[in-house]
């Protein structure tokens, strides 16, 4: 088995050899680029309170797009306030929020 050690210093090998291509789509590709530009210009801090439950799933989400729990944050909000955030369902997450979180409910106070 392969130390994490080993396996960097051959990662760092084939990049010096040249033997390394991207994996990534073009779609890919535009879509970290728009995240980037809409995080680019960071002139105002904001200071906003989740839920633990929702930091969570943001921090996961994420991890899976490759970037930063903060730069998704500000391109979501990036692309809301520019009309560019549709909302859609994802094929197969048919379980809600509170059951996806072990059942947790809260109480509306509107």
């Amino acid at each position: 088995m392969q130390t994490d050690a080993q396996y960097e210093a051959d990662l760092l090998s084939a990049y010096d050899a040249g033997k390394l291509k991207s994996v990534a789509t073009k779609s890919e590709l535009s879509k970290l680029r728009a995240a980037a530009r809409a995080t680019a210009i960071k002139d105002r801090r904001v200071n906003i309170r989740l839920s633990a439950g929702d930091l969570q799933d943001i921090q996961v989400r994420a991890l899976e797009e490759g970037m930063p729990y903060q730069t998704l944050i500000a391109s979501v909000l990036h692309k809301y306030v520019a009309g560019k955030l549709q909302e859609r369902k994802a094929p197969g997450k048919a379980r809600s929020t509170a059951a996806r979180r072990g059942g947790r409910r809260t109480k509306s106070t509107a």
